[in-house]
């Protein structure tokens, strides 16, 4: 048996292993690995971290952990790396896939590449480059509403894409890799639905989990052939519709390069929100204490995802996926970051006042994976009702942030000047793993 979509795959994965990936695609791919370094640093103080680490330790010193510095076995590290990327709600994404891919792929690249050394910076990022175009294209092919944790489960494979480059992976191996990983896959969307700490875990367990299918593929052992096309593969059980057709596209459309940034600590889909509001604070000079209600209307899933109302009480998690909460900080501050997710700003009054005057509406659009086009209208005092429509996010690369931006959200996540400037010049490293050093502390 045979898969049409592991056949490209695979195809695919031979071109660029032997190098053949345009200058766009790496110096897109420089960035966002500097881009999730930070944001996985920056994790390192997330909720529940320190009890991630604690189950993690133990075994031999393979791979650094970021932000810490502790060395765990490989897919341990990787885990650990891979929450804490995704703890924060602040790693790219992938807008029309709904797809996180960097969070699992990068975690156990770099790993792999500290354990196994001898692997340049070169072939590091050909080897994420394709790990995001496995795990973009995988979502794009998606054509009903998310069951699964498709952030997650999609990395995943698109970690074990970016392995089989690393290692070497024969035609054979690489086949059997994807279909021991998909065994594996299990993440769902209850654990978004209950704003649990789950959700960034299944980041963890997509990186472990790929790690373990390259080891035992690289050891001969066979995996189903078939796991994305066939009778009961990742279309008809996870996505439940598809369509394959953007395979095609692989080696002509770079995913790496469509990847959009996040320029605030919260799920993707706020951001349109976040962007409306801070648009009509900018074009009226709106402060919090004119505001008297407001609506964001915005794409089905948009509402699924964000729409939950604000709680006295409400977790880190949940605020960060809750949109009201999200605006009225806006609204007070002009912008959202990091230090708005400690629990005293989960409990002030005033932004909990605020945030219950903010309503999300669902719109009619027909596609169950748009995350935009998004409406704010805020009612004002003065008697006045003044809108704003969101077509491109900020961040998105119709819309990408300013080299500026993007290195003050890698300062702000408190990584260092040295690997920024490691990252840029990535491509000229003897030895990635030398990249991992720099994002101990």
């Amino acid at each position: 048996m045979t898969d049409p979509v592991v056949d490209k795959i695979v195809a695919h994965l031979a071109r660029v292993a032997a190098g053949a990936v345009p200058d766009a695609a790496r110096s897109a791919a420089k960035l966002f690995i500097a881009d999730t370094l930070a944001v996985g640093i920056a994790g390192a103080r997330a909720p529940w971290r320190r009890e991630v680490l604690d189950m993690a330790s133990g075994g031999p010193a393979e791979a650094t952990v970021w932000g810490s510095g502790e060395r765990l076995p490989l897919a341990a590290a990787a885990t650990v790396n891979a929450f804490q990327v995704h703890s924060l709600e602040f790693d790219p994404v992938h807008e029309a896939a709904v797809v996180h891919p960097l969070a699992a792929v990068l975690a156990a690249s770099l790993g792999w590449a500290e354990r196994e050394g001898g692997i340049s910076g070169d072939k590091l990022i050909r080897a994420v480059i394709a790990g995001a175009d496995v795990a973009v294209t995988l979502g794009l092919c998606s054509r009903a509403p998310m069951r699964f944790f498709r952030p997650a489960n999609c990395s995943g494979f698109g970690a074990v894409a970016a392995l089989a480059v690393l290692a070497g992976l024969d035609e054979t191996q690489t086949r059997d890799a994807l279909g021991i990983y998909y065994g594996q896959c299990a993440g769902t969307m209850q654990a978004h639905v209950e704003a649990s700490p789950q959700l960034a875990m299944q980041m963890g367990f997509a990186a472990r989990n790929a790690i373990a299918a390259v080891e035992l593929a690289r050891r001969g052992m066979p995996g189903p052939r078939a796991p994305i096309s066939g009778e009961f593969g990742y279309f008809a059980l996870f996505d439940g519709k598809a369509d394959p057709a953007p395979f095609d596209e692989l080696g002509r459309a770079w995913r790496i390069c469509e990847l959009s940034h996040k320029s605030y600590p919260s799920g993707r889909a706020t951001h349109g929100g976040i962007d409306g509001l801070q648009r009509l604070i900018g074009m009226h000079g709106v402060t919090a204490d004119q505001v008297r209600a407001g609506r964001v209307i915005v794409p089905p899933l948009t509402h699924r995802l964000v729409g939950r109302a604000p709680t006295p009480g409400m977790t880190v998690a949940y605020a960060r996926l809750c949109l009201a909460y999200c605006g009225a900080v806006c609204l007070q501050r002009g912008t959202l970051g990091l230090a708005d997710f400690t629990a005293e700003s989960l409990a002030d009054p005033a932004t909990l006042a605020l945030a219950a005057q903010l309503t999300v509406i669902a719109d009619a659009n027909p596609d169950p994976n748009a995350l935009a086009p998004v409406r704010v209208e805020l009612d004002l005092a003065d008697g006045r009702t003044i809108a704003c429509d969101i077509a491109a996010v900020l961040g998105s690369p119709a819309r990408p942030l300013s080299p500026a931006a993007a290195r003050a959200k890698f300062t702000a996540c408190g990584a260092a000047d040295a690997l920024w400037d490691a990252a840029a010049s990535l491509e000229k490293w003897e030895y990635a793993a030398a990249v991992a050093r720099l994002a101990a502390t």
